[in-house]
Parts: C-alpha cells; structure tokens; sequence
C-alpha cells in the first residue's frame, strides 16, 4: 500500500499502451525522437540547398526536434506536434531517413538543365469500365489567390483581411475606402 501510494505520482505518465495494433508502446520515446531528429538533419545535408525536398525536411524535423527538446512530457509532445503518438513520430523518423538514403542513392536532382523529356502523348479512348476521375471546379477563391501571388500583391491583400478581422473582432466599423 505504502509503495503504490508513493509510487503512484511517478507512474501516472507511464503509457500502457498504443491502442494501435503492433505498435508497441517506447517508454523512452522523447530521447528516441531527438537522436532520430538529429541525425536526420545530419543526413538531410548530403542533400544540395536549394532542394525543396531539404527545406521540407530540415524545417517540419528542426519544429519537431524543438518541441521535443522544451518538453519533457510525452503527452504534450503529442499535444504540441499534433501528429500522432510518438510512437508514431518515431516511425515516420525512421522511415525518413530511410527516404533520405534512397534519395541520395536516386538523385533526383542530378538532372542536367538541357536534359529533354520526351512527352508521349496517348489520344486513345478510354474503355467504358474506367471511370473518369475529373476533379470539379476550382473555387473562385482560389483563382483571386493565384492571382495575387503571381501579382506581388498577396501581402497588401492578407495585412487587409487581417485588419478587417481585427476590427469585427473588437466591434469597431468597418470603413472601406
């Protein structure tokens, strides 16, 4: 009686178990996720610079490495990645650093500039059995969007919208000029 009542503050963040079938509850996952962040970061750098799959990369594993360096608590971890358990988080890591070797090993960015691509271009009907998957129209929103990133006037339109926010927020009227 005496242990489990001594014992008890210690042991209520102690996780019995997933509820995910096979996949077996780390009880050591906050270390677990910061040796897998930091070698992918490591690894991450073979890759060159100026690839969006490096910055994808580096950028979602450095958050996550912080968020697991500030907290010592499994709970919030999950709570702050909003991504799943850990045990979850360190199967990803893992399986991204096997990604990250393949990647190295394809070398998809290894493609000379002047390299061409031969489009084949296929204009037979497609059989009766085959469903059509055509997606439906883009929302009229979507094309402003595109419209002011392409134009350079995104930031003028968001800072407005923010405003416009702000003021219904705090109840003050809106005065469009």
């Amino acid at each position: 009686m005496f242990l489990r009542r001594m014992a008890w503050p210690l042991m209520a963040k102690v996780k019995e178990t997933t509820g995910i079938v096979g996949l077996e509850v780390v009880p050591n996952a906050r270390e677990a996720l910061i040796n897998l962040y930091s070698k992918t970061l490591k690894e991450i750098r073979a890759v060159p610079e100026d690839e969006g799959y490096r910055k994808a990369v580096e950028s979602f594993t450095r958050h996550r490495l912080k968020v697991c360096q500030e907290e010592e608590d499994w709970e919030v971890i999950e709570k702050r990645l909003g991504c799943g358990q850990v045990e979850e988080l360190i199967e990803e890591a893992q399986d991204e650093l096997q990604l990250i070797a393949k990647m190295i090993e394809w070398d998809p960015w290894g493609v000379p500039d002047d390299y061409e691509c031969e489009v084949i271009e296929n204009d037979a009907p497609v059989p009766k059995h085959v469903p059509l998957h055509r997606p439906g129209p883009l929302p009229e929103e979507f094309y402003k969007t595109l419209e002011s990133v392409t134009s350079g006037t995104l930031e003028a339109a968001t800072s407005s919208s923010k405003q416009d926010e702000s003021a219904i927020t705090s109840g003050e009227p809106q005065v469009k000029v």
